[in-house]
């Protein structure tokens, strides 16, 4: 049996406190990265950059380029995730001041800094760094579905940025709260920058995703936990190929599905209905069995900021019956139900 091991993650050492660039964007859905750094390190954030017509706030203070410099912010973290993860040209003047005071630039998207006009000379001059996060690493082998030791759990979803990252690391952060020995697992670039380490699988060869999910989870003590972020969905076309590769990789014991209740369309193929939960429960279930036969479901997550606080406790509550599984809101709630269901139940045997 081939030895898998996570020597060759991706590590990231990031200089904060950080100024999360949001641009001209017009929807949340697509400040997830700035958002998840807001949720997950809000030390680490001194502000936000917004242009006039940008309708999306984190919260944080709204600093100039010349303002965060002087606060001491140290890097420009480009907090969007637009879909084909492009740069548009408005932002490029503003990035390139940013190098030249001699900020960092960090970006996950597809776009080489490298290949925005003027930033090399001004991060040259400045001795600022550019950091591409989604890098994938070298070499990496193809999936073979041999068996591991450890435990996993994989986030999944009725769709793309349903709230996986997030699930993933509340789920770790209750398993540690009660002495589990556990790992949160980044596979996206947002997750990269808050654990500073992980491969960013949708920059990933698509023969090799399969193999990458396997090294960001490698075998493990018994005992042990890799709790591993999901991406895309398996109901997406766009997005399902890297869903796919990472389930089989992952090898998953459990699985939790993600799901908004208000959502009613595929984000990126708008003329798809969302699945039901069920229904995505079932197809995760019957293709994570090609590489762990075991693989149950242990909760679903749900995101209910869209819901009114008089239908969000019955919302769950309905659920909860319908599935018989645990169904709460990972930030609202936490996960200690989806936890509690896990460990004491033997659920997962095999």
């Amino acid at each position: 049996m081939r030895e898998v091991t996570s020597d060759s993650l991706r590590s990231l050492t990031l200089r904060s406190p950080y100024l999360i660039f949001l641009g001209d964007i017009q929807e949340l859905v697509d400040a997830k990265t700035g958002a998840g750094l807001v949720q997950w390190c809000p030390e680490k954030v001194m502000g936000q950059f917004r242009f006039d017509d940008c309708l999306v706030d984190l919260g944080v203070s709204d600093l100039s380029i010349a303002e965060a410099k002087a606060r001491g912010v140290k890097s420009i973290v480009i907090g969007v995730a637009p879909t084909g993860g492009r740069f548009s040209q408005r932002w490029i003047q503003v990035l390139v001041a940013g190098a030249a005071a001699g900020l960092d630039i960090v970006s996950g998207l597809h776009h080489r800094l490298e290949e925005l006009p003027g930033l090399v000379t001004a991060a040259e001059l400045s001795g600022a760094r550019l950091v591409n996060v989604r890098t994938p690493v070298d070499s990496l082998p193809i999936g073979t579905g041999d068996k591991r030791s450890g435990r996993r759990l994989l986030t999944v979803g009725t769709d793309c940025a349903i709230g996986k990252k997030y699930s993933a690391l509340a789920i770790t952060q209750s398993m540690k709260a009660r002495g589990v020995n556990a790992d949160f697992r980044a596979t996206g670039q947002t997750g990269i920058m808050i654990n500073g380490h992980g491969v960013p699988l949708d920059a990933v060869v698509a023969d090799f995703i399969a193999g990458a999910a396997e090294v960001v989870s490698p075998a493990n003590h018994a005992d042990h936990w890799d709790v591993i972020e999901g991406q895309g969905s398996l109901f997406n076309p766009s997005y399902a190929g890297v869903s796919m590769g990472l389930l089989h990789g992952s090898q998953p014991d459990a699985i939790v599905v993600c799901h908004d209740p208000t959502r009613e369309v595929i984000d990126t193929a708008r003329h798809l209905p969302l699945p039901g939960v069920a229904e995505c429960i079932e197809l995760n279930l019957q293709c994570a069995r090609l590489t762990n036969p075991y693989v149950r479901c242990v909760g679903v997550s749900v995101n209910t900021s869209g819901l009114d606080a008089e239908s969000r406790p019955s919302y769950l509550a309905e659920l909860s019956v319908e599935l018989g599984l645990p169904c709460v809101d990972p930030i609202r709630d936490g996960c200690d139900a989806i936890v509690d269901k896990i460990f004491a139940e033997s659920v997962l045997e095999g």
